[in-house]
Formats: C-alpha cells, sequence, structure tokens
C-alpha cells in the first residue's frame, strides 16, 4: 500500500497535517485563526499550512474569512453523525426543555452531555442578543472551565476523579487550574444545584448551568443560559434553571430522574456572573 506524501520537509502524510490544522484551531474555531498562528500551532510551515487549508476549504471542511479561518459547515454536519445513539435520543427526550428555557429566558442556552472529561455540545438556541462563544453543536470543552461541565461533573464522581488527576488547561485569567479550588467549586455546585461560569471559557462570555439528574443521583445532561458578563441576570436564571432541568429530569422514562437541589445561589457567585 502506497502513503500519500506531500513534498514538504517533515514527511508527514497530508492526512496527518490536515489534522494537526484542524486540531490547532482549539476554541478559536468559530471565530477564525491566520494562517501564519495555525501553522505555528500545528508545526508546519506557512505555505504548507495555506496549502492543506485550501485543500480543506475546497472541501468544506473549513471557511475563509477575510485572512483567517474557521471551522467549515461539513465538519459539524460530520460530527452530528457521529452521536453515539444515547446521546442522540438524549436530545430528542430533552429538545422541549432546551426550547421552555429559551422561551423563559430568550438568552443563548445548551443541552450537553459527558464524554469523559469533556462536554458535548447536543443542542445549541442562540439568544436574540448573540454573543461568540466557542460552543458548537456537536462540538466539545473540557468541563472544568463550563458551566454545562461543573455541572455534569460534579454529580458524576468518576468523570470528575478524572479530570481532577490530569493537568486543567487555562483558557483565560479566571479558568480553575488548581484542583483543590475545582474540588471547592464542584462541591459547592452539590449544595445549590447551580454551576457558574464567569469569563473561564472565553473572556467577556458568562454562563448559568443546572444538571439533569438520573434515577440514582448521577448527572446524565446538563441545561444552561449564556450571555455576556455583567448583562446576564444570574439571579433570575437560577430558578428557572433549576425547575426545567427538574421537570426534564422527571421527563427521562428510563431514569425517572431527581429533582436539583433547590438552595439558591450564593451572593458572591450571583455578584460575581
Amino acid at each position: 500500500m502506497t502513503t500519500i506524501v506531500d513534498g514538504t520537509r517533515d514527511g508527514r502524510a497530508a492526512v496527518d497535517k490536515a489534522m494537526s490544522l484542524l486540531a490547532s484551531f482549539g476554541q478559536d474555531g468559530a471565530t477564525g485563526v491566520g494562517v501564519s498562528e495555525l501553522a505555528r500551532r500545528a508545526d508546519l510551515s506557512k505555505s504548507t499550512a495555506f496549502r492543506v487549508l485550501a485543500m480543506l476549504e475546497r472541501n468544506g471542511v473549513v471557511e475563509r474569512t477575510g485572512t483567517d479561518y474557521r471551522l467549515g459547515a461539513r465538519l459539524h454536519d460530520l460530527g452530528r453523525t457521529v452521536y453515539a445513539p444515547g446521546q442522540e435520543r438524549l436530545r430528542d427526550q430533552l429538545i422541549p426543555f432546551v426550547t421552555d428555557l429559551y422561551g423563559a429566558t430568550q438568552e443563548t442556552v445548551h443541552l450537553a452531555c459527558l464524554h469523559g472529561t469533556d462536554v458535548v455540545y447536543l443542542a445549541k438556541l442562540y439568544g436574540h442578543r448573540q454573543v461568540t462563544s466557542p460552543s458548537r453543536i456537536g462540538g466539545r470543552l473540557p468541563a472544568h472551565c463550563t458551566a454545562v461541565g461543573k455541572a455534569l461533573l460534579a454529580y458524576h464522581p468518576d468523570s470528575a476523579q478524572q479530570a481532577l488527576g490530569r493537568a486543567l488547561r487555562q483558557y483565560t485569567d479566571r479558568t480553575i487550574v488548581d484542583p483543590v479550588e475545582l474540588t471547592a467549586e464542584l462541591d459547592r455546585v452539590r449544595r445549590e444545584g447551580i454551576a457558574f461560569e464567569n469569563g473561564e471559557a472565553q473572556p467577556g462570555l458568562s454562563c448559568i448551568a443546572a444538571p439533569v439528574l438520573g434515577a440514582h443521583g448521577r448527572s446524565v445532561a446538563a441545561l444552561s443560559v449564556s450571555g455576556p458578563t455583567g448583562r446576564l441576570d444570574v439571579r433570575r436564571h437560577a430558578a428557572t434553571l433549576r425547575r426545567i432541568a427538574s421537570a426534564a429530569a422527571k421527563a427521562l422514562p428510563s431514569e425517572r430522574g431527581r429533582p436539583v437541589p433547590s438552595a439558591e445561589c450564593s451572593r458572591n457567585h450571583a455578584l460575581a456572573c
């Protein structure tokens, strides 16, 4: 069998270079990254990066926006086809509650579940006043830097232990990277039934989330509301999130889920978000 290799000095196969470039977008997949920066992240020459990006663009995997590139619609379509059957069923069962949450808040709302120590976004509805965010339907983010992720980890001990045993990547100066601090944060989520994110995945973006709990008290999914820091009314949305997440848990036919803890969100977190 012949391996197809392009003529660059590092000798990597073209598919390896394409995968390196796609992985190099990281959290910038929605907003875009320049060729020079992508080449640096992927350890490729700029000419090689440009050539591979042109091929990916022709196939709809990336899109060009001015001098930058961002992940394309075809890649997201492919991502939707690889949902595990359980994730697809979960999305179908809970999408009415995503719609209810959007109707009650008019903000951007998400439905997510855990995959290891990452969150997978199963659904997203955009608010009337959109804000750029790294979340995409079918996309993943590390659980420790998102409100939905912390809501899920707090009620999923195995995944929480995995996350706490790894180096926690820092995305902004507010990302929690200390395992002791993250442990305390997950304890607070369990007490209050609500998780917060205040510029931890992206500067200027805040989020509040509640878990959808299964029969044994483990998180099955999480619902969230997000918006610009300073405008998002955390205190107003907390009760709505708890109510809808509890209703969603009861609607799971195989789970007969539990209600979300009803403690009021702390004043410090309400003010911080």
